[in-house]
């Protein structure tokens, strides 16, 4: 049975498209939020260019918010992060689901990162590993104290035409169901376009 939606704690999902504001819109809830403030991100910087995105983001946040590096083992980050945190801020579920995805399908990681399951370990192995992370962030979620805020950033990917790549459809299915999921959890969801939100669910 799926996780219900925690009646006490704010578990916010904020979804939106590329460029669409929903980055700034979690981190102007975050810094209006009860501190201290964890961002968990979950970006690894694969090339120059991502690298150059990852620190002008890093910037732009308020130096007394603690950042914990999540790639793949997200559900931990959070565990740790709700020993110390009032305020949690996660971006994004989407590029968490995308490393975890390549590993799945293709076992590729990172040079400089872990994966999460050893390096030969089959295709099935893999699905099994991400679907226990997955469940384990929702029973998180669902667990949070009263006292905590949760801001979740995720990509809406559905929107476009059909995908004429297999992984690429996988990607569009695996995140429609992620966001989901915790939307299910969620106590608000908010859609944001041209940086305006709009209520989904409150």
């Amino acid at each position: 049975m799926p996780p219900t939606p925690n009646p006490q704690a704010t578990i916010h999902l904020i979804l939106g498209g590329a460029r669409s504001g929903k980055s700034r819109y979690a981190e102007s809830l975050a810094r209006a939020a009860p501190e201290p403030v964890a961002y968990l991100a979950t970006a690894h910087a694969g090339d120059d260019e991502m690298a150059a995105r990852i620190a002008h983001h890093r910037a732009q946040r308020p130096n007394t918010w603690h950042t914990i590096e999540a790639p793949y083992h997200l559900s931990r980050a959070l565990d740790a992060a709700l020993t110390h945190a009032n305020t949690v801020v996660i971006d994004c579920l989407t590029l968490w689901l995308s490393n975890w995805l390549l590993w799945w399908e293709t076992a590729w990681s990172p040079p400089h990162a872990l994966p999460p399951t050893p390096r030969d370990a089959s295709d099935v192995t893999r699905r099994a590993a991400w679907e226990a992370e997955r469940a384990a962030l929702l029973e998180h979620l669902a667990k949070a104290a009263p006292h905590h805020t949760i801001l979740l950033v995720a990509n809406e990917v559905g929107l476009g035409i059909v995908p004429n790549d297999p992984l690429a459809r996988h990607f569009r299915d695996e995140a429609g169901w992620l966001n989901q999921a915790v939307a299910a959890v969620a106590t608000r969801v908010t859609f944001v376009a041209a940086g305006l939100p709009l209520p989904l669910k409150s």
